[in-house]
Parts: structure tokens; sequence; C-alpha cells
């Protein structure tokens, strides 16, 4: 469920709480001054949404010409009833556009606790290239949030909004380029103080797909992205930030290895995989973003 509360004049609360009244989806207005005088009295209008009624409220605001600074629109956690009840109005759950765009801004940009955890998941893949270890490339995909940008650039591009999308998928790049780059250099350092042998095989069995994209490349790709979609959606992004992980961590760590063991052949196929996972993913989660708006109730 999501809360309403909005600050408007004496002027447009009327016309705004009859229409919030008669809104689907929209329950319990109340209306509610914020000030005891009389002279400067403002007033305050809340109500309940169902998520498919928040972007109609959205377009009744600027019908109104309520300033975006003046309203907020939380959700909320209902603890009781555990069970809809049948009476209960049909779309009362929905799909609410406008929090999707607000997750994809807060995760558009490379903030540092994303580098970091980008940074720590390039050591940790980078070892487990190394090593043959699947459990510390596993590991590695637990602690990447590359799902977060690669989510709101499919946002960014089903709401037509590119310099979202674009900033998102920047963010997305630069994160890869991370695992990369601190696999790169831990993997030349390893070598150079002799803790890592400089002919160190990489071209075994467990890692030959990070290097060799065929059909289920693109297809463990695109259903990780339907995957992503319906995870940001639902909060539940760390449960399936590892299946989205493993079609991007493993092979930017192998690409990283690959390059400081002079595998360069290795690389490109790493950096192959990678740009179609990528692309396949993107794709997937638009499409699925693109369905979810068609159908959803409203």
């Amino acid at each position: 469920m999501l809360r309403l509360r909005v600050a408007v004049s004496e002027q447009t609360r009327v016309a705004l709480a009859e229409s919030l009244s008669d809104m689907k989806g929209v329950h319990r207005v109340t209306v509610m001054s914020d000030s005891l005088e009389a002279d400067h009295c403002e007033w305050v209008v809340s109500a309940d949404l169902s998520p498919a009624a928040a972007d109609q409220v959205l377009e009744l605001f600027h019908s109104l010409h309520i300033p975006h600074h003046d309203y907020v629109i939380v959700r909320q956690d209902v603890i009781a009833p555990g069970i809809r009840s049948r009476a209960a109005p049909s779309g009362e759950e929905g799909f609410a556009w406008v929090e999707i765009v607000g997750e994809a801004r807060a995760h558009a940009r490379p903030v540092a606790r994303y580098v970091l955890l980008m940074m720590v998941a390039g050591v940790i893949a980078g070892l487990g290239v190394i090593t043959d270890n699947p459990i510390l490339i596993i590991g590695a995909m637990a602690v990447s949030p590359d799902l977060l940008p690669l989510c709101a650039t499919s946002v960014g591009l089903v709401g037509r909004r590119y310099r979202l999308a674009s900033r998102s998928f920047v963010t997305l790049t630069i994160g890869m380029a991370l695992v990369a780059m601190v696999a790169l250099i831990m993997t030349v350092a390893l070598v150079a103080v002799g803790l890592v042998s400089s002919t160190v095989d990489i071209n075994v069995p467990d890692l030959r797909g990070l290097a060799t994209p065929d059909y289920t490349t693109v297809l463990i790709a695109a259903a990780a992205g339907i995957a992503a979609i319906l995870s940001f959606e639902t909060r539940a992004a760390n449960a399936v930030g590892v299946a989205i992980s493993v079609t991007t961590v493993p092979a930017s760590a192998l690409f990283g290895v690959a390059i400081a063991f002079g595998e360069f052949d290795r690389a490109l196929g790493a950096l192959a995989v990678l740009a179609i996972n990528l692309t396949a993913l993107v794709t997937s989660g638009t499409v699925t973003l693109i369905l979810q708006r068609r159908f959803a109730p409203h």
C-alpha cells in the first residue's frame, strides 16, 4: 500500500479531495489544516493508494499545478490483515511506475558503495578464475550489485528517459570495468611477488563458457534479465542478484586475468561473452517492463 501526503492551498484542497475520492484505488481521503492561524492556513490532504493508482494521482497533481516538493508518496508494509479480503476491489495490487522510476534514479549513479562492492567482487572473482574455484566465483556474484544499474537502464529506456538510461548504463559499464581492472592488477601483483605462477592455465573446462559464447549465453542472459526486472519491482534484488551476476562478473574477471597472463584471445572471448550478456540482459528486461506497463491493472 502507498501513503499520500500533499500540502495544498485553500483554493486547491476541495478540487483535490473530490478528485481523489472519486478515483479508483484511492481510499480514506482526509483533509486537515496544518496551521492554527486562519490568515495563513494551508491544508494537508492524505490518502491511501493502491500501486496501480499512483501514476493517475501524479497526473492529477500535474493538472492542478501542484509542485513536486509539496507532496510525498511512500510505501507502507501492511502487517494486517494478512489475507486480502475477497470483497476488495480489483486492481488494488498493481504496478506503480512512479515507484520504479524512483528506484531507478537512486541507482543510476556510481556511488561509493557500488564502486567498493564491484572492486571487492573483482578481487574474489579474479581469485576464483586463477585458482579455478567455482565457490569463489559464486561469492563474487553474491557481492556484486550490478543488478541495480542494469534495471535502471531498462526503466530509462521504457520511460523514454534517455538521460537516466545512459547514466545507468555508464554506471553498469563502470562496474564491469572495475571488476576487470581489479582482477588484472591483483593478478599482476600476485605474479610479481611469486604467489602465483606466470604459467597458470586459465583454459580449464570450468571456465570455457566464460570465453566461448553460444546459444546458452543468450538464453541464460535473457532469462536473467526477466528475473532482474521482477526482483527490482518486488525489492528482492539481493536474492536474485546472484542470478544476474552469473552473466557479468565472471566474464569481466576472466577478461582482466587473461590480459594479465597475456592470453589475449581468451580475453577477447570473455569480452564478447560480456557484451552479449549485457545486450541480452537489457533487452529482455526492457521487454518485460514494456509488457508489464501494457497489461498492468489501472
